[in-house]
């Protein structure tokens, strides 16, 4: 018994983690669930960033004080309060994540359509453009769109805009 005690106690981390980051790709609950144990080791928010994925601003993760502060890529916030104040209005309940991409896709489909000759519309796609959007801007590049993102951190129940 006392040899096994001794060897669970040499089982701890010997000198600093060659880290500086983690990446956890998970979302509501699970999310809290992986960080929360993470403060179990040595690996802590303090000492090293805890990076995620788009949260879509959780307002959750603002109580969690244990696992700030969090880092995640997101659309721009204030952006993306209007969109669903507007929708609302509109339609009286509130928008979900996909109807927010497709906002900005079907308005640069009809910017295009109105600037260039519809035949023609798959050619834009292929050269380097940019669309800057209600939510955000976009890059076209050979058949790819990619949405910029912003980058927030969660910090002492606060959420703050990096970029």
């Amino acid at each position: 018994k006392e040899k096994k005690i001794e060897q669970l106690k040499k089982r701890d981390t010997l000198g600093g983690l060659n880290f500086d980051a983690v990446v956890i790709s998970d979302f509501d609950e699970s999310l809290k669930s992986v960080t929360t144990s993470l403060l179990y080791t040595d690996v802590s928010p303090k000492n090293k960033y805890f990076i995620t994925l788009n949260q879509w601003f959780d307002e959750s993760l603002i109580d969690e004080t244990n696992l700030q502060p969090i880092y995640y890529p997101s659309i721009n916030k204030i952006n993306f309060d209007n969109y669903k104040q507007k929708f609302f209005e509109e339609f009286e309940e509130y928008p979900d994540h996909l109807s927010l991409l497709s906002y900005d896709l079907v308005g640069l489909v009809y910017y295009l359509s109105l600037k260039n000759n519809l035949s023609e519309l798959d050619k834009l796609f292929k050269k380097k453009n940019s669309f800057k959007g209600k939510i955000g801007i976009f890059d076209i590049q050979d058949n790819k769109i990619n949405h910029r993102l912003n980058f927030y951190k969660v910090d002492d129940g606060k959420l703050i805009e990096i970029f």
